[in-house]
């Protein structure tokens, strides 16, 4: 018999806010955290607008003898791992150790320090390349760096799948919880890309907004004016734990998990599949993995990242595996007010949709103004909704046909 798994803690470090209570509250809002890049200057940049992390200081989460030697994408996810413990309650002895582990999604890793690696090198020569060069840039030191603080003596793994490996990084986790492999799990996604190569690699794929004069309008899911995605960064991290051994310690159970889908396009390497096969296919098999027919889900966290073939395709997938019932489900895209935290984005959907779980209201999709023909289902318009969510669903695809769905229940004891 598969064993249960429930959310125990949760972390946010997000553009529209650190620390779960702040970020939760601004999405609930409607409150955008798209701005012009202060990261560096966007001069003559056709896309020159981002979800940027703001009032985050690293020596507040990481050690300062740590801080020089951890790219910002590695504070981030120490970040959020380290609220999502404190919330916990969780101790880590030499016991549970060996059953507790991590798995960290990550979409390009530290990117901020290869380019400036780079320019130093050309400027100065191989001889000024920092000795921790190749420690900051590889993505697995984000649960590299929360293992050893952690002491998680379990799995420490890294997922690469782009825009779905935070999504894969908590299914991943809950199924070796249910089978036993491990009890506890500190998993999510982060991403810190904020960088003059990121942003122009992905404008002249033609994929960001340029809607530069109105930065928190930019980001804009199933409207009909939706012109790209606006890059975005930041880390949300979960606990998961099987319930018998939460129980036993008396932890505030948040929401549980109850299914997960990954499945693959296999059509083209950033356009999703035109009839949203693989999407489909993964959430059909999220809902028989959690023993639900389609018709138990009543929101969705959707991928909605606010671009043309996203969106309508995204739509599709839903209009397929539910049927009349699409048009009774609620769906939001929190990447209407975060941007798209690429690898960081489905740790910090799960965040927001184990939010809407626990808490009754969904979240909304702002600068939801002209009805697009091929959108057609209740997006929670501009305005957050209270409601009776019992199962939610949280949807990432990501470039490569990657696509990942997890499933949450409300946890009623």
């Amino acid at each position: 018999m598969p064993r249960r798994v429930v959310v125990t803690g949760l972390g946010l470090v997000a553009p529209v806010g650190v620390g779960v209570k702040d970020g939760w509250e601004a999405v609930v809002a409607g409150r955008s955290g798209i701005g012009p890049i202060t990261k560096f200057d966007a001069t003559g940049f056709k896309s020159a607008i981002a979800g940027e992390v703001k009032n985050f200081h690293p020596e507040d989460w990481v050690s300062p003898k740590k801080v020089s030697r951890l790219d910002v994408f590695i504070h981030f996810a120490l970040a959020a791992a380290k609220m999502a413990v404190d919330q916990s309650g969780l101790i880590i002895d030499d016991d549970l150790a060996r059953r507790a582990g991590t798995i960290v999604g990550c979409g390009l890793g530290g990117l901020e320090t290869m380019e400036t690696t780079f320019r130093q090198m050309g400027d100065r020569g191989p001889g000024r390349v920092s000795p921790f060069f190749i420690p900051k840039i590889i993505a697995n030191m984000a649960p590299g760096e929360i293992s050893m603080t952690y002491n998680l003596k379990g799995a420490n793994i890294s997922i690469q799948t782009a825009c779905a490996a935070g999504s894969h990084a908590i299914g991943d986790s809950f199924k070796s919880i249910q089978h036993g492999v491990h009890d506890v799990m500190v998993c999510g996604g982060v991403e810190a890309t904020i960088t003059p190569t990121a942003v122009a690699g992905f404008t002249a794929m033609r994929a960001l907004s340029r809607r530069n004069d109105d930065p928190t309008g930019a980001s804009r899911p199933f409207d009909r004016d939706r012109d790209g995605f606006v890059i975005g960064e930041g880390s949300g991290m979960v606990i998961l734990e099987e319930l018998e051994h939460a129980r036993r310690r008396g932890a505030d159970i948040l929401a549980e998990v109850v299914g997960y889908g990954l499945t693959s396009d296999a059509y083209h390497f950033t356009a999703p599949h035109p009839e949203g096969e693989g999407a489909v296919n993964c959430m059909r098999m999220a809902v028989d993995d959690a023993g639900l027919n389609p018709e138990d889900v009543d929101y969705i966290n959707a991928h909605g990242t606010s671009t043309g073939l996203n969106d309508k395709v995204e739509t599709l997938a839903v209009r397929r595996v539910f049927g009349d019932h699409a048009y009774q489900l609620a769906i939001s895209s929190t990447k209407s007010m975060t941007g798209h935290l690429l690898g960081g984005a489905g740790g910090v959907e799960a965040v927001f949709t184990v939010m809407t779980l626990h808490s009754g209201v969904m979240p909304p999709t702002i600068n939801y103004e002209t009805p697009d023909p091929d959108c057609d289902l209740d997006y929670v318009p501009n305005q957050a909704r209270e409601g009776d969510v019992r199962i939610a669903l949280s949807n990432t695809y990501g470039f490569g046909g990657t696509n990942a769905v997890l499933a949450f229940k409300r946890f009623t004891g």
